[in-house]
């Protein structure tokens, strides 16, 4: 049975590369980066080295790197501050975001008692800029716009740009959850200055466990993880360092070779979308996911003309690995939130899955695949 992997927005496979560079700095530098003898300076180094290559990649600086436990936790961290630290009274953001966020921001209204105020969608998903223009001029309270820059599961682009102008003409903070396009799009924090993004670094063919969040110079970050003055003071815990090195070494290697991959999937997009449509008749895309402009080259969520239950179940079954929404959801019968804000009831109902690609896809998994859906669906 051939094995088709198609499920990247979800986790991507470490590159070899990555995984011999971790296995290095496992075998000949194991000392703790916070011990002053020649061990933990020689780890401390790599850590810091790390810090100040990811920092150049985005055209920030070194201290406003801190390393987390994945975007999840550098989400949590930056809301979190944001409210407490930084006296946020609202927040901004839309019904569709990753619920790293959407469950961040819950949890912060219940408790703190802050305004949350959510951006209307256009029926593709697309955040309606006239309406967060309006949401902002309304309110004078310190405010934060969280909005993601590509939906996990949708592939919506967000003009990032805009919104950042937007913020700053009415003077509030932009957190962006930006872990679906880091490494995927380049991104410069001058010329775009998002005040706080996110990344994860097994989306990006790195290890799982290991991310980071920018937050902008000048802004101090009380932690949410308490025992030690790890991160400067950022983050308690013992720095995670082969997959600090493993995560910035699979940063480089993707930036290195950014329009080649681009290219390369951007093609098999294409491809499998052409297919799909000379193939089955009615199937629809959900959000902007077809438009090659407007939403990632690495995601394709295509909507079925009926409820097919068992589907995602079938693929597997024949070696296929693909998502019906976000993976946070799996194992949830409450289904993805994300369609069930953007669709209709009926709609909803029906059987979507996402389609997420990598450099490692080919066309002849593609084909596969295509044949595959034509057994089980027509």
């Amino acid at each position: 049975m051939q094995k088709v992997y198609l499920d990247n927005a979800a986790t991507t496979p470490m590159s070899l590369e990555v995984i011999t560079t971790i296995t290095k700095v496992m075998e000949t530098t194991y000392g703790n980066p916070s011990s002053t003898h020649q061990y933990g300076r020689s780890a401390k180094v790599l850590v810091e080295k790390a810090r100040k290559n990811i920092a150049r990649y985005f055209n920030v600086t070194a201290n406003e790197i801190v390393f987390t436990a994945g975007g999840s936790e550098a989400d949590n961290l930056i809301l979190t501050n944001a409210v407490f630290n930084l006296g946020v009274q609202r927040i901004i953001t839309t019904k569709i975001e990753h619920h790293a966020v959407l469950h961040t921001i819950l949890a912060l209204e219940k408790e703190q008692d802050i305004q949350v105020e959510y951006v209307k969608l256009t029926p593709k998903g697309e955040v309606d800029y006239s309406h967060l223009n309006e949401l902002l001029g309304n309110e004078k309270s310190k405010t934060l716009v969280s909005l993601m820059y590509i939906n996990n599961e949708l592939g919506n682009i967000l003009d990032i740009k805009f919104v950042t102008k937007i913020c700053q003409r009415y003077n509030a903070l932009f957190h962006s959850d930006t872990v679906q396009g880091i490494a995927h799009f380049n991104i410069d924090l001058q010329e775009t200055p998002i005040d706080f993004i996110a990344a994860s670094a097994h989306k990006f063919h790195g290890p799982k466990g290991v991310g980071f969040a920018i937050i902008k110079k000048g802004i101090g970050i009380k932690p949410l993880l308490l025992g030690g003055e790890q991160e400067r003071g950022a983050r308690a815990g013992t720095e995670n360092v082969p997959s600090i090195v493993g995560m910035e070494f699979a940063l480089r290697q993707a930036l290195e070779n950014i329009s080649e991959e681009q290219k390369h999937i951007a093609n098999l997009k294409k491809y499998f979308v052409e297919r799909l449509k000379n193939t089955f008749k009615n199937i629809q895309f959900n959000g902007n996911s077809e438009d090659k402009e407007k939403s990632s080259y690495l995601i394709l969520n295509v909507r079925f003309p009926s409820e097919m239950a068992m589907l995602l179940f079938r693929l597997d079954l024949k070696g296929i690995a693909v998502s019906g929404g976000s993976a946070c959801q799996s194992g949830s019968n409450k289904g993805s939130h994300v369609l069930h804000e953007i669709l209709s009831e009926k709609e909803a109902l029906k059987t979507s899955v996402r389609f997420s690609f990598s450099k490692y896809n080919t066309k002849k998994e593609l084909d596969y695949v295509i044949e595959a859906l034509k057994e089980l669906v027509l």
